[in-house]
């Protein structure tokens, strides 16, 4: 199990207290692109899904983290892993 996995266990069993360059080393190890074209918020986006925006203050809500382990868990759903 690879850093970044362990990273993604732990955001599925405690998704509160995560930056959002957290959620940026996990979209860069699973291929999804971001960007930030403004400060206040991050796209995180991947073909044939729906994009995510989350805002990058602190703290950052739990909601925001959930929604992206389930990006992460369909992209996985699509390449079969």
């Amino acid at each position: 199990m690879t850093k970044a996995d362990k990273r993604l266990a732990r955001m599925r069993a405690n998704p509160r207290d995560w930056t959002i360059s957290d959620l940026m080393v996990l979209a860069k190890r699973h291929g999804i692109d971001w960007r930030q074209p403004g400060t206040s918020h991050v796209t995180f986006s991947y073909p044939e899904c729906v994009p995510l925006t989350v805002p990058v203050r602190r703290p950052m809500k739990p909601v925001y983290v959930t929604r992206f382990v389930a990006l992460v868990d369909s992209i996985g759903d699509k390449n079969g892993d």
